[in-house]
């Protein structure tokens, strides 16, 4: 199991990490005039690939294997 967090303070919402994620797993959600990305997924089902932790020029994602 992985647990990907997003740091909303530093996401930019570029979608690149949504491009990316091959299960569909993160979206872009806009709330209070702000977009970032949420991880919207069963963290059972992310495979930990880390490919969008990996194109985040922000850093503002972690994967962590639990």
């Amino acid at each position: 199991m992985f647990i990907v967090t997003i740091d909303i303070d530093k996401c930019q919402a570029c979608a690149e990490c949504v491009d990316n994620c091959p299960n569909e797993m993160i979206a872009i959600v806009e709330e209070d005039g702000k977009k970032y990305a949420i991880f919207t997924g069963d963290p059972d089902e992310c495979i930990g690939c880390m490919s969008c932790e990996a194109v985040c020029e922000e850093g503002a994602i972690t994967v962590t294997e639990m």
